[in-house]
């Protein structure tokens, strides 16, 4: 497929070919829903955790006798029924980490790609330049671009001065080449790549 080839300034400065291999496949929500459930697991620190009877602190005294006080027998007030005991089955510091083959994660990738492409919402730009760190001449770049959440992903080094007048746009997010993932893709309205970048995905995923 051919893709038209802008500037910041919204100006036509080329055209390239992109490999409909990468994208233009056949948009798979059952396989973008697997790559996203994949990344949201593994990006989960899995330090949630609460104290079991064993753990809470207290005395370890019986509360009061056995019988004859018309009341359920108690072996401990740290037991789960009684305000600051423990907790029944609670959440333990665990792994959330799950496995997902490459193959998978590699057609997600496509899926995604072809997906922003199909809905027209593909744009590829010669490159992501700024002479100085300038917030306000970026948001002015960016509505002639027509775009308010957007995906940015430069080449294997990303310009600082476009990186820094871009941290604080809400709605815009920027990656190097090799930070590509299906989740930033999708989460944005707008997948914004760059030539190299371009080049690059095609590369990784034929």
């Amino acid at each position: 497929m051919k893709c038209d080839i802008v500037n910041l300034d919204n100006q036509n400065v080329g055209s390239m070919e992109l490999a409909d291999s990468v994208f233009a496949v056949e948009v798979r929500a059952d396989i973008l829903s697997r790559v996203v459930n994949w990344q949201l697991a593994n990006r989960r620190a899995g330090t949630h955790k609460t104290k079991t009877i064993a753990e809470v602190s207290g005395t370890t005294k019986k509360p009061y006798k056995q019988k004859g006080t018309g009341n359920a027998r108690q072996g401990s007030l740290r037991a789960t029924q009684f305000r600051g005991g423990g907790i029944s089955f609670g959440p333990v510091v665990r792994s959330h980490e799950q496995d997902l083959p490459k193959k998978i994660r590699r057609l997600g990738m496509r899926c995604a790609l072809s997906a922003k492409a199909k809905d027209g919402k593909l744009v590829v730009v010669d490159a992501l330049k700024m002479q100085e760190v300038k917030t306000k001449d970026l948001l002015s770049k960016m509505e002639k671009m027509g775009l308010s959440s957007a995906l940015f992903i430069g080449g294997a080094e990303l310009d600082d001065n476009f990186s820094m007048s871009a941290r604080n746009i809400v709605g815009i997010d920027v990656l190097p080449q090799q930070g590509a993932n299906v989740y930033d893709i999708l989460r944005r309205d707008t997948l914004v790549l760059t030539k190299e970048a371009a080049e690059n995905l095609e590369a990784r995923l034929k």
